[in-house]
């Protein structure tokens, strides 16, 4: 019947306490693979626009990378708000992401499916990115970082936005170019 009265003691609390050490570290983990995925792509972008046929397509590639400079100094601020740093790591999916993309748009240059590559090369980074910042946002959440929950939930907004836009595009453009 020992610690009956003092509930902030024992091994329960004690695993919760580890537990909540180690979400804020996996937390801060991912957010730093984050920062290195939209720092990878701010390089991408450049040359998806660049081999982009429809005009529509290069605006919505060149809308969404300056709002992935945006991502980028949100997760800055995100850590800094939490007086921590971003761990220098790559972002092994991203970089692989973008080598695949790079490969494709290689083999696609010259062709009437550019664009439809493109798309398809920017949305699969789009469901990476909507995956990433759905689940950091959900663990902000159940951390109590309410700061963190706004911004990071306003990437996942831009995210899916991005996504919705470029689907728009391959159905409206891409698609029926590529026939």
């Amino acid at each position: 019947m020992k610690n009956q009265n003092k509930p902030n003691q024992g091994p329960a609390n004690e695993q919760s306490e580890s537990m909540d050490t180690d979400l804020h570290q996996l937390f801060l983990d991912e957010l730093a693979d984050l920062y290195s995925a939209e720092k990878q792509l701010t390089k991408a972008l450049p040359k998806m626009i660049e081999a982009a046929r429809s005009e529509e397509l290069k605006h919505a590639l060149q809308s969404h990378l300056k709002e992935t400079q945006g991502h980028v100094s949100r997760l800055e601020e995100i850590a800094e708000d939490l007086g921590e740093s971003l761990d220098s790591r790559t972002c092994a999916a991203m970089a692989g992401l973008i080598k695949e993309a790079a490969e494709l748009l290689g083999e696609q240059k010259g062709k009437s499916t550019i664009d439809v590559a493109i798309i398809a090369a920017g949305q699969k980074v789009e469901h990476y990115e909507i995956a990433s910042y759905g689940t950091v946002r959900a663990w902000a959440e159940q951390m109590g970082h309410d700061d963190a929950v706004e911004l990071l939930q306003s990437t996942l907004d831009e995210e899916n936005e991005a996504d919705e836009k470029l689907t728009e595009i391959a159905e409206s453009i891409a698609n029926k170019d590529a026939e």
